[in-house]
Formats: C-alpha cells, sequence, structure tokens
C-alpha cells in the first residue's frame, strides 16, 4: 500500500465520520449483474443533499432502460455521498460517479442498451449521460433549461424534477467545466480516487448525502 492510498483511505474515513455518511458500499454495489429488478412503471426517489432535498418522478414508459438502471442504483445505495461533480451554469448538473472507487471500477462495464427519445431534455428532466451508442451506466444529468438540442444526440429522459428544483439551481457551479476541456474534476480521478480527491481538490462541491426510493 502506497502513502499516497493510505492518506486517500484516511481522508475517505474523516469524511465518513464528519459528514455521517459513507461512500456506496463495494458489498452492494460489486456485481451489478444482480442489480436487474424491473422499475415500477411510475415511482420517486428522494434526495437529500448537502443544499436541501429534490424529488426525482420517474416514467418508466419514457425511457425503460434507464429507467430500470436509475431504480436499481438508487435502491442499492449507490448515489449515497457522491458529488454534483459537473456543474454547468445554464445547462446541466451531472453526478454518478461513485465516491468508492472500487465501486466505481465495478460498473465501469456495466453498460445498458439505449432508449429512444421519446421526452424531451426540458428543464428540470433527469437524462443518462453517454459517451456514445449503448455506453450508458451510472451517470445522470438534470438539465437547468430547455436542452432540447440533446433529443437527437439520443439523450433520453427518463424522469423529472417534481420538488425542490430551486436546490437543484443552487448547487455550486464555481468550478466549471470538467478537465481537460475546463478546469473542474478530471473524471477519471474520481473513478480511481473516490471522494477523496474530490474533497482535497474540490471541497467545495455539493453532494448527496442519501437517495432513496418513496
Amino acid at each position: 500500500m502506497t502513502f499516497r492510498t493510505i492518506v486517500l483511505s484516511a481522508v475517505t474515513l474523516l469524511l465518513a465520520i464528519i459528514t455521517g455518511y459513507a461512500p456506496a458500499s463495494a458489498q452492494n454495489l460489486g456485481d451489478p449483474s444482480s442489480l436487474n429488478a424491473r422499475a415500477p412503471d411510475t415511482f420517486k426517489a428522494k434526495f437529500d443533499t448537502s443544499k436541501g432535498t429534490f424529488v426525482v418522478q420517474v416514467e418508466r414508459f419514457w425511457a425503460p432502460n434507464g429507467a430500470d438502471r436509475f431504480y436499481n442504483l438508487v435502491k442499492a445505495g449507490f448515489y449515497n455521498d457522491a458529488r454534483f461533480f459537473r456543474v454547468i451554469d445554464g445547462f446541466m448538473v451531472q453526478f454518478g460517479i461513485s465516491g468508492n472507487p472500487d465501486v466505481s471500477a465495478a460498473w465501469t462495464n456495466a453498460t445498458i442498451p439505449d432508449d429512444p427519445v421519446r421526452e424531451s431534455n426540458a428543464r428540470g428532466t433527469v437524462t443518462f449521460a453517454t459517451a456514445g451508442p449503448n455506453t450508458r451506466t451510472t451517470q445522470v444529468f438534470i438539465n437547468f433549461n430547455n436542452n432540447a438540442g440533446l433529443n437527437g444526440q439520443g439523450f433520453a429522459p427518463f424522469g423529472k424534477v417534481v420538488s425542490g428544483m430551486d436546490v437543484v439551481d443552487s448547487l455550486f457551479n464555481g468550478y466549471g467545466e470538467g478537465a481537460p476541456r475546463g478546469n473542474g474534476p478530471n473524471q477519471g480521478l474520481i473513478k480511481a480516487q473516490g471522494n477523496a480527491y474530490l474533497v482535497t481538490q474540490f471541497p467545495k462541491l455539493d453532494y448527496i448525502k442519501k437517495a432513496t426510493i418513496e
């Protein structure tokens, strides 16, 4: 174990003590193939964050594969203690990289098939991020504005914020775009080092204390 690993582990432990919330457990989330329950046709997910609470209502018909994946992630505690690592004013806020590097590694290749785009990326809608066809895993974003231009690129909303959009609007956006295009967090380093990297290098980021299915 390297000195850097020891330091990062100590920082993670300190975070858990201070906040009362630990990153998602690899024991619960280490096997993505086991988290494959069918989501209800409609359900709500409550996000208790460092800025307050918001609620997402999911409509499975909009994007069944995305809705099922989101349901399983929330239910298993994947998003607990995850940071809102990419907040672009006037565009969207992105989250969904685990604060636990072991969990991130387990989900790197756990992709789901694309859904047809049935709803527009309007303000408040929630959509999985993608790196191309059939690459969705765990990262999602909430649209700040009407981003209909994303519809033709295959971004399929699966739900919408139905309360607490003011909380979403207030999430810290001072770091801007992520590296290498901007000075914000590097996604590769988040996956490799987890919350220890984010808290030491980007301490003002807001985060999810706990996400639950209502």
